[in-house]
């Protein structure tokens, strides 16, 4: 099985002494765990990965990332050191020892890497995945397998097991304003399935062009034009999309938004504008594709309610597992219009993958059980600390920055002086840190209006690195702003 984990920041030229770098383990071969752990470091020490001086994490801090025991971990330095490859002294932490030259690769060995990896990772759209709650799901699997009825293993009904869109109607009804019934849910494997499967559904019924946000996930729009569809872009503001244009677009029959916190400059829909929106739908017969993107994570107020809630025959809520649990699921529903449904399920019966029953039926007891609202408010709880320490970070050695989209989500963004978009990535790439400008999400590279009105800026994912790696990637996103006046 493979782990990963990740230290402290290091610079473009490698790992400076007192700091580290992101580094993969493998944790497989023979030997089991023990084994296989002292094989991947010493492999890292030997490749150049992790060079003289880095400092390991905490025995404690690494077992924590990699889900083993501590003494473990502990064992494992302590034989590395007793091999001379680590050191260990009281107050200095485990660090690689140093050596004159790099030791020769042993016959069998891994080979080093030809290219490093970043030292950390603060591109938007990745939740923790280290957070996992691995044991809940597993006791709710548990609970799950052995509740299950027999048929539960046989063919997959297209709209997926009744006990997971039972139990998503009760917890979206409550925690979101979704007017749910679970016959109009349908779950699929991922966003941009039911994304792609609505798309074509909409094509045949004679839709051609769909508004989208001019800034947003480049494969979205890819999933719309795999389907036929072109996309009319609707400018962003400080009160979100402008729906008002879809009134002198008419070929404009659907719009895909994100209302709740808008991808990726973070502003929610402002409430006219969501009302103007379902109106146009209602009155022109027209489908507005919802994004519930970062629903669940709101920290300064109280969750903006779904359009879906004001227009269920109109609207299609889009929801997903991926940021409340972890992307590798493959876990994502849609709620859908009564009159969509039998499209939808015919195309998705017609060769379309689904997920697995057992972990649909383990989200399930989830939802039903409440451990997957006490995972989501302890995630929010986590999320916030992490976007008060960007702030305060900024605030404290970039105080010429400007920071907004902090109110909800897993992304912050920030403003940078015009024409440093693409210097400060380069910077942040020598510092090991990988990151993602304004300017990758905007469609075509201009604003909706002809020009690049949002400007230069950087969008700060603060989900990905797990915690005990988070103060040095922020250190490294500090040392990578261009300076004030």
């Amino acid at each position: 099985m493979e782990k990963t984990w990740a230290t402290s920041a290091g610079d473009g030229d490698g790992p400076r002494p007192g700091t580290g770098a992101d580094l993969h383990l493998d944790l497989s071969g023979p030997g089991g765990v023990r084994a296989g752990l002292i094989r991947a470091l010493r492999d890292a020490v030997r490749s150049g990965r992790l060079a003289p001086g880095t400092r390991l994490p905490s025995s404690r801090s690494l077992a924590a990332d990699l889900g083993l025991a501590r003494n473990t971990v502990a064992d494992a330095y302590g034989e590395l050191v007793a091999e001379g490859w680590l050191t260990a002294r009281q107050g200095s932490g485990t660090r690689v020892a140093p050596r004159a030259a790099p030791r020769a690769p042993e016959r069998g060995s891994t080979p080093p890497r030809t290219a490093r990896r970043p030292a950390y990772d603060l591109r938007p759209g990745t939740a923790d995945v280290s957070a996992f709650p691995r044991a809940a799901w597993l006791s709710a699997a548990r609970r799950a397998l052995a509740a299950a009825p027999n048929d539960a293993f046989g063919h997959v009904d297209e709209r997926g097991r009744a006990e997971l869109r039972t139990a998503l109607a009760d917890y979206l009804a409550r925690a979101r304003g979704v007017r749910a019934d679970p016959e109009r849910i349908v779950v699929c494997a991922g966003f941009t399935q039911g994304l792609s499967l609505l798309s074509r559904v909409l094509r045949r019924r004679g839709v051609r062009e769909v508004g989208v946000e001019e800034y947003g996930l480049w494969f979205h729009h890819e999933a719309l034009e795999r389907a036929g569809l072109r996309c009319s872009e609707l400018a962003i503001g400080p009160y979100g999309a402008d729906v008002a244009a879809l009134g002198e677009r008419r070929g404009v029959r659907a719009v895909l938004l994100t209302p709740a916190h808008q991808f990726p400059t973070g502003v929610p829909l402002h409430p006219d504008r969501r009302a103007a929106v379902v109106d146009w739908a209602v009155r022109t017969g027209g489908t507005i594709l919802e994004d519930d993107y970062d629903g669940e994570f709101r920290y300064d107020r109280q969750p903006v309610g779904c359009l879906q809630g004001l227009a269920p025959d109109r609207v299609v809520y889009f929801g997903t597992a991926s940021k409340s649990l972890a992307p590798g699921l493959r876990l994502s529903w849609m709620v859908l219009p009564e009159h969509l449904v039998g499209d939808v399920l015919a195309l998705k019966r017609a060769g379309e993958w689904s997920s697995g029953v057992l972990d649909q039926l383990t989200l399930a007891e989830l939802l039903t059980s409440g451990a997957y609202d006490r995972h989501v408010r302890a995630m929010r709880q986590r999320y916030r600390r992490r976007r008060d320490q960007l702030v305060a970070e900024l605030a404290a050695h970039a105080p010429h920055i400007r920071v907004t989209g902090i109110a909800a989500g897993l992304h912050a963004v920030l403003a940078l002086p015009p024409g440093t978009e693409r210097a400060t990535l380069q910077a942040a790439a020598w510092q090991g840190l990988a990151l993602q400008g304004l300017s990758r999400f905007r469609f075509g590279g201009t604003s909706a209006s002809g020009s690049a009105s949002s400007g230069d800026g950087l969008i700060v994912g603060y989900g990905t690195p797990p915690d005990h790696a988070f103060a040095g990637a922020l250190e490294a996103l500090v040392r990578s702003l261009p300076p004030g006046d």
